[in-house]
């Protein structure tokens, strides 16, 4: 019973470290990266999509003299590398160029 728990448990951290991490090369990108250190690393993806994300809140005072405007505009850049037909597919997720999101899409072409 022990071994079988710590097998979940290092399965459970493989998976966890998929989703954290992507090789390109000898290189190792994390979360958090800049844009710009993944293109040197990894080269340009195979797509590229970009949008913007508004997100904030309002914040009224109970006898509304005064209401709070909080807004901020977020660049969100959805990169997917196709690294061919023997590795994954990976998805990428930038937020104002930071590294936000990694995962894998399945079997490149």
């Amino acid at each position: 019973m022990k071994n079988s728990t710590t097998w979940i448990l290092v399965l459970s951290l493989c998976s966890f470290n998929a989703l954290s991490a992507m090789r390109c090369g000898q290189k190792l990108i994390n979360l958090g990266d800049y844009k710009g250190y993944i293109l040197a690393q990894c080269g340009e993806p195979e797509s590229v999509e970009t949008r913007t994300k508004i997100v904030g809140s309002t914040l009224h005072h109970p006898r509304r003299t005064l209401d709070i405007h909080e807004y901020e505009e977020i660049q969100i850049e959805e990169w997917v590398y196709n690294f061919g037909s023997y590795r994954l597919q990976h998805y990428l997720r930038f937020e104002n160029g930071l590294l936000k999101e990694i995962r894998s899409l399945g079997k490149g072409h």
